[in-house]
């Protein structure tokens, strides 16, 4: 028996060598792939924040804005619990939400007093031209992006543009950011006005809960608070304010 075991072990070795080598160049494979995917995620990220910073630049905004918007979205729709990798698309898709501001002309985007009725029609048309601007993709980030971009004013009683979409009609994406961008709007200090304590804004979005606002969405947001106001913190961007409206 014992020079057979011998005799045994020898290719089994081998065999096992080459299983191990093989498993580890797998293994290292799939790291590899990982950080790729990671890095080209990043680089989509970092490139679709640019593109919509463009639109941003045109009004009196900061390009935290955006982020801070993003960040809101996941967090609510994880809080929601939507899967993982919708959460991560509406992450990429949301900061584009607001790009048909390029096709808005600047006497309109940095009125400094109010719009007259022509002129708040030319801006609520920043839906419908962001969804041009985006449609077509064969990119399912890009899809939620268009559909993000044509709803997000949308009101859950139906007094929203540009469609008068009413409750479940309107895309849980834009359901999403309507309340993300609402609360963003009230916070944010702006060269025309100052930013709003979080405890009033909190409470004008849960005025809104089933008038301006999906219910369930509103209670994702109000559940969230502590992660939302980390978020405010780490990307207040004030010092990226422009100095006027023009």
């Amino acid at each position: 028996g014992g020079g057979g075991g011998g005799g045994g072990i020898g290719p089994f070795g081998e065999n096992d060598q080459h299983i191990a080598m093989a498993l580890a160049s797998m293994a290292a494979m799939v790291v590899r792939n990982a950080q790729l995917q990671a890095e080209v995620h990043r680089l989509h990220l970092d490139t679709i924040f640019r593109l919509a910073n463009a639109a941003e630049f045109r009004d009196s905004d900061t390009g935290a804005h955006i982020q801070r918007v993003s960040l809101y979205c996941e967090t609510i729709a994880r809080q929601l619990g939507m899967p993982t990798e919708w959460c991560q698309q509406l992450l990429f898709a949301a900061p584009m939400h607001d790009v048909g501001k390029l096709g808005v002309a600047d006497a309109v985007l940095n009125k400094p007093g109010p719009l007259t009725d022509e002129e708040r029609k030319i801006m609520m048309g920043h839906t419908t031209i962001g969804a041009a601007i985006l449609k077509g993709s064969e990119n399912e980030v890009l899809q939620m992006a268009e559909r993000i971009a044509m709803s997000h004013h949308e009101k859950w009683d139906g007094s929203g543009y540009p469609s008068g979409l009413r409750a479940l009609e309107i895309p849980i994406e834009g359901r999403i950011t309507a309340v993300a961008d609402v609360y963003d709007a009230l916070t944010s200090k702006r060269v025309y006005k100052p930013s709003m304590p979080n405890e009033k804004a909190f409470s004008i979005i849960q005025a809104g809960r089933g008038i301006h606002f999906d219910p369930q969405v509103v209670d994702a947001f109000i559940a969230s608070r502590e992660a939302i106001e980390d978020i405010q913190e780490a990307y207040s961007g004030e010092q990226g304010l422009h100095p006027g409206h023009g």
